[in-house]
């Protein structure tokens, strides 16, 4: 319950009220009406969503990513994603342009997993041991044969605002980061605008 209380008082709106309230408390003399006030108030609190909303996916998005070669097979890329403990990647070419994106769920499909299983019930399938309700296994060789293409992108220069919209709105939580070339350079989260945002 205070976490409720705190998220409250963290998201209040100064009123008209609570600036007459606290000038008159004030002890020392501010020559300002409260109109003023409230307009300086309200002009300085849009030029910081503006400061917040106007930064860049390339000055958020991490230093390190991680990739899958279209080419990769199945098992390799499933390693891939177990080791850096990810649930999808961008997939790229041999020229590093972005191709398509691959989750954990294509990769169980493609392995004959039904998607309420989970990624130990991949790995059990793989090397063999009983596994239940499977269905027939999809005659894959690489990733390409099973990734989401084309993949939902944003360039570095797209604002975290517009990037956040896209989230939402294609209800997904992570986006391949392109240069002008179509070539990879990154990958931005819905986790790490919220993070940068926390911080500003």
């Amino acid at each position: 319950m205070e976490n409720g209380k705190e998220k409250n008082k963290n998201c209040a709106e100064i009123t008209y009220e609570d600036i007459r309230k606290a000038l008159e408390e004030h002890k020392t003399f501010v020559d300002i009406s409260i109109d003023d006030f409230m307009k300086i108030y309200r002009h300085a609190f849009n030029l910081a969503i503006e400061r917040v909303h106007g930064v860049t996916v390339g000055e958020v998005m991490p230093k390190r990513f991680i990739s899958v070669s279209e080419d990769s097979g199945i098992n390799s890329a499933m390693d891939l994603l177990a080791e850096n403990r990810l649930t999808c990647a961008p997939v790229v070419n041999h020229k590093n342009l972005v191709t398509g994106f691959v989750s954990d769920s294509d990769i169980l499909t493609a392995a004959g997993v039904i998607k309420k299983h989970t990624f130990k019930d991949l790995v059990r399938h793989i090397i063999g041991e009983p596994t239940s309700h499977l269905r027939n296994t999809i005659d894959v060789k690489n990733i390409k044969d099973i990734m989401t293409s084309p993949a939902i992108s944003v360039t570095a220069d797209t604002s975290i605002k517009k990037a956040a919209e896209i989230f939402n709105e294609k209800r997904i939580k992570r986006m391949p980061v392109i240069g002008k070339d179509g070539k990879l350079i990154g990958i931005i989260s819905m986790t790490d605008i919220v993070k940068h945002i926390a911080r500003s």
